[in-house]
């Protein structure tokens, strides 16, 4: 498999040789040929594309240069931006994946990935996966065995359960129990009942204060004029947060979530350590996208979503 390696390199290979010119023999000043390798880890299908054939470098530049001027329009021809963000794939992952820039300068080169539609576009050519359609679809098809684990556990004694308790007894005082309350209260106790904390992950901001996210690596802002513990159910606005900056807002809080968790492939961010099971979750049980490796926590929630009553 090394030989096979050695010539895809030399083949132009990017996904291989991302990780060649390591110490040798040869060369006994470069780095450990096991320090810093750079591969896909969550079952990405294009983690680092060649270029497209009859393209280079600066012609792809050209194009990166005439989407940022169409998102600077006021009627933006998103088609157009569509076709230029799919060409440039393999550059932007070249710059991603090998420099690892800070998020707002990859967002001030490519700000395409601010909209909704391109955030989604982007997962689907890392994952060849429908971000939204796949993630409501078994988000909305497991709730309510969630919903009943999740209940059950808050029946127990315990910090999980109280945990649990609280937000399940201001879920049912919610005035209007909707598809998107709903979703909402399983993502929160999907937290807890993994037991995680998201007090660093969830923020909320009265508008009248500046915001207290500097020290948000990944995260989701609630943004009410009066937040409360039930603001998630129904927030003013909720934002994605990376490394202390507003990204972009939406109006649901599992609308947000997955749009994060799109943001994460498309930037190759690492999951919040608080929230590391939850992340997990999504990925390989939500999304399918499974390496067939589950932590503890996620493979037994698994086998308990799975099993028959």
């Amino acid at each position: 498999m090394g030989n096979y390696r050695a010539k895809l390199s030399h083949a132009g290979c990017q996904e291989v040789a991302v990780n060649s010119g390591k110490r040798s023999r040869n060369d006994p000043e470069r780095e450990s040929p096991h320090t810093n390798i750079k591969r896909p880890h969550r079952e990405e299908v294009n983690f680092l594309p060649n270029f497209p054939r009859g393209e280079d470098v600066a012609s792809l530049e050209r194009q990166r240069l005439q989407i940022v001027e169409e998102v600077k329009k006021t009627e933006k021809n998103l088609p157009l931006i569509g076709k230029l963000m799919q060409t440039t794939l393999a550059l932007r992952r070249k710059e991603i994946i090998n420099d690892g820039p800070a998020v707002t300068e990859i967002l001030e080169r490519w700000p395409a990935l601010k909209l909704q539609s391109q955030i989604c576009a982007e997962f689907h050519r890392i994952s060849n996966v429908n971000l939204r359609n796949r993630f409501y679809a078994e988000l909305d098809r497991h709730a309510p065995r969630l919903q009943s684990l999740f209940r059950k556990k808050a029946g127990r004694t315990g910090k999980v359960a109280e945990v649990l308790t609280q937000l399940f007894t201001t879920y049912d005082l919610q005035e209007q129990l909707d598809v998107e309350t709903r979703r909402a209260a399983v993502l929160r106790a999907l937290t807890a009942y993994l037991q995680e904390d998201d007090a660093s992950f969830l923020k909320k901001w009265d508008v009248s204060t500046d915001p207290d996210i500097g020290d948000v690596t990944v995260g989701l802002l609630l943004i009410d004029a009066n937040p409360t513990d039930a603001t998630f159910f129904c927030p003013g606005k909720i934002a994605v947060v990376l490394e202390g900056n507003i990204i972009i807002d939406f109006p649901t809080y599992a609308e947000a979530f997955v749009m994060l968790f799109a943001l994460i492939y498309a930037l190759h961010l690492s999951y919040p350590k608080a929230l590391a099971n939850t992340f997990d979750f999504t990925q390989k049980v939500l999304m399918g996208l499974d390496d067939g490796k589950l932590k503890p926590r996620v493979l037994s929630l698994k086998n308990d979503l799975l099993a028959v009553e």
